[in-house]
This record gives C-alpha cells, sequence and structure tokens, in this order.
C-alpha cells in the first residue's frame, strides 16, 4: 500500500496518509484564503483512519461551526482541515507533502468564492460549492 508522508515547515509537526487520496481539490472559499494567506489553496482528502500524526500533534483551532483547522504549534503552518460537511474525512493540504507533485488535482471547489483577478488556466471541473454540490459551473 502506498504511504505518503508530510510535514510542516520547521518539521515538528508529521504526518503519515496511507492508500490513495479520496480526491484532490483546489480550494476558493474566503475561510481558507483566510486561513492560509493565499488566494488559492489545495487539499488532498482521505478518511481520517488513514491518517496519523507521527511526530508533535498539531495544535487545534475551532475556525467556524463544525470546523476544525490544524497547525504547528511552533511555526504556525497550516496543516489539516475536518468539518462536519465531510465526516470521517481529514484534507491535508497538498504543499506540505514531501512529494506534492504526485497529488493531481481533480477539481476546484467554492468557485463563487474565487477571487476576480486570479485565472488559473486548466480544464479541471469547477463547482460552485463543493464537488458533493450541483453540476461543474460552465466556463
Amino acid at each position: 500500500m502506498i504511504e505518503r508522508r508530510g510535514r510542516c515547515l520547521c518539521g515538528q509537526v508529521r504526518f503519515a496518509a496511507r492508500g490513495e487520496p479520496l480526491w484532490v481539490a483546489h480550494c476558493h472559499c474566503e475561510s481558507c484564503r483566510r486561513a492560509t494567506s493565499s488566494p488559492i489553496t489545495t487539499y488532498a482528502g482521505y478518511l481520517a483512519t488513514e491518517v496519523e500524526w507521527t511526530a508533535a500533534a498539531p495544535a487545534s483551532y475551532a475556525s467556524s461551526p463544525g470546523v476544525t483547522r490544524r497547525f504547528c504549534p511552533r511555526c504556525g503552518a497550516p496543516m489539516s482541515f475536518e468539518g462536519e460537511n465531510a465526516p470521517g474525512e481529514i484534507h491535508l493540504f497538498a504543499a506540505s507533502f514531501d512529494d506534492p507533485e504526485s497529488l493531481a488535482p481533480n477539481c476546484h471547489v467554492f468557485v463563487e468564492e474565487q477571487l476576480g483577478w486570479l485565472h488559473v488556466a486548466d480544464n479541471l471541473p469547477r463547482y460552485a460549492k463543493t464537488a458533493r454540490v450541483g453540476p461543474p459551473l460552465p466556463r
């Protein structure tokens, strides 16, 4: 079985994710933008049972009702997202994996909140909210 590893900026918080991710998506929502101070972020969604924190445990922050964001308590790097809207899943930041090239995104989510000046030139499906809600938006 494939295992991917990753870490925060300083290396204090580390994780291992077993198997292939359920999905990999670019997220454009305002909440993720504020949590990462970036215009877009990319997550790899895993079953929570397939992810293990292998070094220091991350700190957590309840960023909104039903949402827990985890981060390194030393360097502040964001590590994961867990929400009631995806029970049993943990969403890890693709860029924190040791080999982020191996995690190609398969869609964009929350594009209704995408910044007007950000133009991503790909042909991936785009969803107004999440990939679980509604058809892709027209290009």
